[in-house]
């Protein structure tokens, strides 16, 4: 749902008003053919017909200003109301004026504004129908009366006239302001949700902070290890099992090296914004490739059929990291329950791209709130590879959705075609 369409204010205010016309024109249209038709009163049955025509065309008019993508004004909105007060006090005119038992709708669009507008253009709209109302007082075109003094019933005419405006008002303001407070709760929980969204990035930047100086002052030991280390796999060339561990410590830190220049060349890609243009199955075997170098012992099932492979992507750069993220916690989880089993599911669901990622491990606890997703279990790890992934999902519009299977937990990310895939 759009901002826009929930917002409470004016734009909120006039969709339920071109709602509440469109109830008003044909109320008013039936009114005036059962007086005039079955009734048989002597009521100017043309120009309230022109009345009830000219809110008709002014209508179609507030429909499509709502269609415009300008934003609505509150002075907007109040010429809106205007009109309705203007046209409502035109058929009063003819039919009997402040006496007519409809004269309280006249109050109906005050009640509304008074939960959408602000305090001066509630007032506005207060002066408008209260204007209308002396100005019924004083001129009007009298009600004629039935030729028999009494409706069936023993109800008079105004009496009958009065509980018909009580039950329409009820139902009007009863439905409309309905609509007006939902959409008052609905823009409380998306300003919650922005909020919430506001302070999880808060911490995620603070530890990009954090991590971008601990790249730079890591250099500088590593350049020295590098350095070191075939100086001393020289000098103890005799000694084989010692040259072993040497060549795998030089080779863990040419890998820690390589780490932060990705780190590097990721933080430049996320501020140019400009992803990359893969194949779904060029993507997954990139990522998959770093999967076994980080963890080389797991064991790894993808399922990816033909026509979801050939999608062409526009990869953003934080989705490589973010996919990582979840097939390191799911080795973990597995890793707990003795089993190296990972399974990653790719699959094209309508407009949607899925990446399942499934494991073998203990799963959530029922306490556990799925969406506290950076929460973390692990008695190591640093616990936020599901909140970066959440994050990643949001930024792209998709969602993560975690849940419990038979065998173990599958957290599934979900991300729009429309956002991510070449049109």
């Amino acid at each position: 749902m759009s901002h826009r369409t929930t917002r409470i204010g004016p734009f909120a205010l006039a969709r339920t008003l071109a709602w509440l016309r469109l109830c008003a024109i044909a109320g008013q249209s039936v009114a005036v053919l059962v007086c005039a038709w079955w009734m048989q009163l002597q009521i100017p049955l043309l120009p309230l017909l022109l009345g009830i025509g000219l809110l008709a065309i002014f209508s179609v008019f507030a429909a499509w200003r709502l269609r415009q993508p300008w934003p609505l004004r509150e002075w907007e909105t109040i010429g809106h109301i205007g009109a309705d007060t203007l046209v409502l006090g035109y058929l009063l005119y003819f039919t009997g004026g402040a006496s007519n038992p409809f004269i309280t709708l006249l109050l109906v669009p005050i009640a509304l504004s008074a939960a959408a507008l602000s305090v001066p253009a509630i007032l506005a709209v207060s002066a408008l129908a209260g204007l209308a109302y002396l100005v019924l007082l004083r001129w009007h075109v009298p009600l004629p009366m039935p030729m028999q003094g009494e409706l069936h019933g023993g109800f008079s005419l105004h009496v009958a006239g009065m509980g018909v405006n009580f039950v329409i008002s009820a139902l009007l303001l009863g439905f409309f302001i309905n609509r007006l407070a939902h959409a008052l709760r609905v823009q409380q929980l998306e300003v919650q949700r922005v909020r919430e969204r506001a302070l999880r990035d808060e911490g995620i930047l603070a530890i990009a902070t954090q991590a971008a100086g601990a790249a730079h002052e890591l250099n500088t030991p590593l350049s020295t290890m590098r350095t070191l280390l075939p100086e001393i796999r020289r000098e103890h060339a005799g000694d084989a099992l010692l040259a072993e561990d040497l060549a795998l410590l030089e080779g863990q830190v040419d890998r820690c090296r390589t780490i932060l220049r990705e780190m590097v060349a990721f933080g430049k890609a996320q501020l140019s914004q400009e992803p990359e243009r893969l194949s779904v199955a060029q993507f997954i075997h990139s990522c998959l490739e770093r999967f076994q170098l980080l963890r080389p012992e797991a064991d790894l099932i993808l399922e990816l059929d033909q026509v979801t492979a050939q999608t062409v992507l526009r990869t953003p750069p934080g989705l490589r990291h973010a996919l990582l993220n979840l097939l390191n916690n799911a080795a973990d989880a597995s890793a707990s329950c003795d089993s190296q089993m990972v399974v990653l599911q790719v699959a094209r669901d309508a407009g949607w791209l899925q990446l399942s990622v499934s494991d073998r491990g203990p799963g959530f606890d029922d306490t556990d709130d799925a969406a506290l997703l950076g929460y973390s279990q692990k008695q190591a790890g640093l616990g936020i590879g599901l909140a970066l992934a959440e994050a990643t999902a949001e930024r792209l519009n998709g969602e993560l959705t975690a849940r419990n299977t038979h065998h173990g937990a599958e957290v599934c990310l979900r991300l729009p075609l429309a956002v991510i895939a070449e049109q």
